[in-house]
């Protein structure tokens, strides 16, 4: 049985591009492209030079237009999402928030949108791009840990960048346990094996334990006002946000604007299984935003998402059996992910509301301030956080009667 237990997980984590220990987060990424493509790592690599510079957008405007047809496999293709999303958001950001680009040009365009079709994402940066495939050890004999850990592309924010991408980093990877915890109860409910169940449960708990925890190192590493004042502009996107209302125009894509939304952590595909295999139901907007966030994820990590959506009720199934064991697990997980959104949200007020409110009464204030109520992915941050959190809250399972108590009544 057990044998056929890990069986089923290897399945499950080869058909949905996954692993025990890194959950979604890309395995060993490349950091080097064909010789053919050097002139798009040439400016990945000197991105933050060349935006403070305002020299980026001048080079795009020189670079050739590269077919992508020499890309061989995933990894070069992610390395090529990653670059091109790179130097995209530096190219239409350069001058700010106040003076984005209207068009993206042939050079930049035609190439990511080719490179976006193969692997079945939008061609922005993705969160997918920019923390899960965005690491690489500084020691490579070293373990994942946040001073081992470096960025393969960068934007202007020095150590808030870094942290902040690298702590996010982290975060998926606490993840992972729980990940494999979800599948573990998706098996256990299809043959009723009510212990493994109870301890799918368990880890789930445990890993968005440890995920808030991992969260907390944002405070250590990352400044407020670097990330609103900079970064979070250059993760901003084309959706949604009042400096570019119709979009942006690839040229040599299409005739029309289009629209995207930028980065944001509504596309983590951990947070959105942890949803469907509670059976978290979010109102129709909420719900209406996760399930376009999910056009943003790798297509693999959505079928994840899609399968545990569809599987019979795990709230049901647990109010069916009389155990009380099995529904505090289960409100052990509820709880632990309510715990992980409040964090969320006092996190969000410390990093974006309060530098916002700050920046207001200031002529010179930072290029962030048209995001000061909408969030990089173009949702209305606070009221999507707190509607994800209440839903949340609404899934626990109250408590029950005792046994001996339904007899005596």
């Amino acid at each position: 049985m057990e044998t056929n237990s890990r069986e089923a997980l290897q399945e499950d984590y080869d058909a949905f591009d996954i692993s025990d220990e890194l959950g979604f987060i890309l395995e060993e990424p490349l950091n080097h492209l064909p010789d053919h493509y050097q002139v798009w790592l040439d400016l990945a690599n000197n991105l933050t030079h060349l935006i403070k510079s305002r020299k980026l957008r001048d080079l795009v405007h020189k670079m050739p237009v590269l077919s992508p047809n020499l890309l061989s496999n995933h990894r070069e293709l992610r390395l090529a999402h990653l670059a091109l999303g790179f130097i995209s958001m530096g190219y239409v950001w350069q001058e700010g928030q106040q003076s984005p680009a209207q068009i993206l040009p042939k050079a930049l365009a035609l190439p990511y949108w080719l490179v976006s079709d193969r692997l079945g994402l939008p061609a922005i940066l993705t969160y997918a791009d920019s923390v899960l495939c965005n690491w690489k050890l500084r020691d490579p004999t070293g373990d994942m840990e946040i001073g081992n850990l470096d960025l393969i592309f960068s934007f202007p924010g020095g150590e808030s960048c870094r942290g902040f991408f690298i702590v996010s980093l982290l975060v998926e990877m606490a993840a992972s346990s729980g990940i494999t915890g979800a599948l573990e109860v998706m098996h256990a409910m299809k043959i009723s094996d009510l212990s493994s169940l109870q301890r799918g449960l368990v880890k789930v708990t445990q890993s968005l334990k440890k995920m808030k925890e991992t969260f907390k190192l944002m405070h250590n590493h990352v400044d407020p006002t670097a990330f609103h004042g900079t970064l979070r502009t250059f993760v901003s996107g084309w959706r949604d946000n009042p400096m570019l209302p119709r979009g942006l125009l690839y040229e040599g894509v299409s005739n029309e604007p289009i629209l995207l939304s930028g980065g944001s952590a509504a596309q983590s595909s951990a947070l959105q299984c942890y949803d469907a295999l509670l059976c978290i139901q979010h109102d129709d907007e909420t719900g209406a935003f996760l399930t376009r966030m999910r056009e943003y994820m790798p297509p693999a990590h959505r079928r994840l998402i899609e399968t545990l959506s569809v599987c019979p009720s795990l709230r049901d199934f647990i109010l069916s059996h009389p155990s009380s064991d099995l529904c505090q697990a289960f409100n052990s997980c509820i709880s632990a992910l309510v715990d992980l959104r409040n964090y969320h949200l006092k996190t969000v007020a410390k990093y974006v509301i309060l530098p916002g409110s700050q920046a207001m009464g200031c002529p010179l204030r930072g290029v962030g301030t048209a995001l000061n109520t909408t969030g990089t992915g173009g949702s209305s941050f606070m009221v999507f956080l707190k509607s994800t959190r209440n839903a949340t809250q609404k899934a626990l399972i109250q408590e029950r009667p005792s046994a001996s108590r339904e007899t005596e009544i």
